[in-house]
């Protein structure tokens, strides 16, 4: 029974189940469309005929109305043959090809409608009425016909041709079924291809599939260059991290191992070898936080932007930051959380350590993230301003620091094809603009 059970999450049993039931529906619909037509059809074709032969009729009586009775009896033998029946009332009289349809159709004498249908003693009748003028006399002439036979046959073709529909409509299915399967060989293929991905026998999705679903492997295959891009980050971090301290350590261990006492020379040599360890890990630790556009997450500027202003704050009292954000920051960008925060905290913390009393910061939202930074520090000699942002170039070597944070935002903006540019500010210190496109959507 379970080998039996229908898979409702599955997308083919969905498709044919949709595309059978609208089949299904507009199959139903033209059947009961085509039995309606068809009646009425019928109905006006008789209709006409019957209005043919009365307008025949009446002439006849035009022509010899002396011999009035003698034309109506040709005419009800006429009629008994071709399965009709006539009504007549000229003037006071009233006759009938037979006395039964004298009684039941003598209201329709009256009558305003012109064709009628009447079902009387298990018969269905047709029934077209016409006035008419007789020697100054008004007159009416009904001409009825049996109308079962008629609706017999079309009874019987509406059948015929439901049964057609239905043979239609079941290999309409049977081709929804090929065609299905048929549009579900990309998906197939796709899994195939994922399938070897997985195995480490391709190394990217093929974009041989149908349009539809360009944007889906498109996405898949930069997620996966950003894997490996996070991936590569980490080996050159940790390959940088060997090279890197490995001489210091050494030299570290064999100060600590050696019998020479430590005198305050030497200790400080290790403090400043041992902070240049924590300096190198520190920025390759960021430098592999880095998570690239094509992660996938939002960051809100405004949020992040008072955070930092608040620690800032904090960590120097001393200085004033203030913070100017234009209309619409409110709204979440396309920049993960964690990257946006090192783009303003590299840049406030390095106009905190340099400005004399004010750090100002403006954040907009336009194309892309704007952000402009200014102190009124010491500033920068427009001749050093190209080599800001090289790794360990540091302008000052009587400040605190590394010379690698301003490298850290270059490598960060090239990630958000980004670009950042240093001037002087009109505070008189260092200017700081940083501009951020927001991604576009993948077609």
């Amino acid at each position: 029974m379970s080998s039996l059970r229908i898979d409702r999450r599955s997308l083919r049993i969905r498709l044919l189940a949709w595309l059978s039931g609208i089949a299904l529906l507009v199959t139903g619909l033209t059947w009961l469309l085509h039995g309606i037509l068809l009646n009425d059809l019928a109905r006006d074709f008789l209709g006409e005929r019957l209005e043919r032969e009365a307008n025949h009729a009446i002439e006849q009586l035009r022509r010899d109305h002396l011999a009035t009775a003698r034309v109506l009896d040709s005419a009800s033998r006429g009629f008994e043959i071709f399965h009709h029946l006539y009504v007549l009332r000229l003037g006071d009289e009233v006759s009938a090809s037979h006395p039964r349809w004298q009684e039941a159709l003598l209201s329709l004498l009256d009558s305003d409608e012109s064709l009628v249908e009447v079902r009387e003693a298990g018969q269905h009748l047709l029934v077209f009425r016409q006035p008419f003028t007789l020697d100054n006399e008004q007159g009416v002439l009904l001409i009825g016909e049996d109308f079962s036979q008629v609706e017999a046959g079309l009874h019987r073709l509406h059948w015929w041709v439901g049964g057609i529909a239905a043979s239609l409509l079941l290999l309409l299915v049977v081709l929804n079924l090929l065609a299905v399967s048929r549009g579900m060989v990309p998906l197939s293929r796709l899994r195939d291809q994922l399938s070897e991905l997985r195995a480490g026998e391709r190394d990217r999705l093929s974009l041989d599939i149908p349009s539809e679903l360009d944007s889906l492997v498109g996405q898949l295959n930069r997620f996966m260059d950003e894997i490996d891009g996070r991936l590569q980050r980490s080996r050159d971090s940790v390959a940088n991290l060997s090279h890197a301290l490995k001489t210091p350590l050494a030299a570290v261990i064999q100060v600590l191992r050696g019998s020479r006492p430590i005198d305050a020379s030497r200790r400080q040599r290790l403090v400043e070898r041992l902070e240049d360890i924590h300096a190198q890990l520190d920025v390759e630790l960021r430098r592999s936080r880095i998570a690239g556009p094509n992660a996938g997450r939002l960051a809100d500027p405004c949020r992040e932007a008072h955070r930092l202003i608040e620690m800032f704050c904090t960590l120097y009292p001393n200085k004033r930051f203030i913070l100017e954000m234009s209309e619409g920051t409110g709204h979440c960008i396309p920049i993960e959380s964690q990257d946006l925060s090192e783009m303003i905290g590299i840049v406030l913390d390095n106009a905190g350590k340099w400005a004399t009393e004010e750090v100002h910061c403006e954040i907009a939202l336009e194309d892309g993230l704007s952000l402009r930074v200014e102190d009124d520090g010491p500033g920068v000699a427009d001749d050093d301003l190209a080599r800001l942002g090289e790794r360990g170039w540091r302008l000052d070597e009587s400040r605190s620091g590394y010379g690698l944070g301003l490298s850290i935002l270059t490598q960060l903006l090239k990630r958000y094809a980004g670009k950042v540019q240093f001037g002087r500010s009109p505070l008189g210190g260092l200017s700081v603009e940083i501009h951020v496109p927001f991604a576009k959507e993948a077609p």
